[in-house]
């Protein structure tokens, strides 16, 4: 029978499968890209609260609604934090566009403040061009639209950056009261 503290105990089983799961996904993404110090406040805090839940369905084995609802917390969780993680989009990525139409589509990009190197080379059928972008990974996405709006037909192929070199970057435009401040 579900009684109200039973629904109640149900739900916070589900709400902590959710936020320790998502928490899993995200320290799993996080341990291959290298950030050590949120992976071990993460790791932390998910282990911490999985605990938490994982006693309450042990200590009560003879009800199978907490069992159900940790089961549907764990596969909810999973899908958060998959979208959570494309959500937040850390890191660096590559993108190489395979176009007839590099010129121009590095001219776009350049407008834009995107770094673009363009290598002209030899197709199957006729010269072709390999724009190459490192590029924040949620601006991923972006590149790839402004390149399929000048050539639908480009062919792309994108990549995630483990480790490259440091070169300098231009320094984002100053917004808000640093613009203000700037000009001073």
């Amino acid at each position: 029978m579900l009684t109200w503290p039973i629904l109640l105990t149900c739900l916070l089983i589900f709400l902590a499968r959710v936020v320790d799961v998502s928490m899993g996904t995200l320290r799993t993404v996080w341990i291959v890209q290298g950030r050590r110090w949120s992976v071990f406040f993460l790791g932390f805090v998910e282990v911490l609260i999985w605990v938490v839940a994982v006693s309450q369905v042990i200590t009560n084995l003879d009800n199978p609604f907490y069992a159900i609802f940790y089961a549907l917390g764990f596969a909810t969780g999973n899908y958060l934090g998959v979208v959570l993680e494309q959500r937040l989009a850390y890191g660096e990525q590559v993108i190489r566009i395979f176009t007839r139409k590099g010129t121009e589509i590095a001219d776009v990009l350049r407008k834009e403040d995107f770094g673009v190197t363009v290598f002209h080379g030899e197709g199957r059928d006729a010269p072709i061009d390999m724009c190459f972008i490192e590029t924040r990974r949620r601006n991923a996405r972006l590149v790839v639209a402004r390149a399929r709006a000048l050539d639908p037909a480009c062919y792309y192929v994108i990549d995630t950056v483990q480790l490259a070199s440091t070169a300098p970057r231009p320094a984002p435009e100053a917004t808000g009261w640093r613009a203000v401040r700037k000009k001073k």
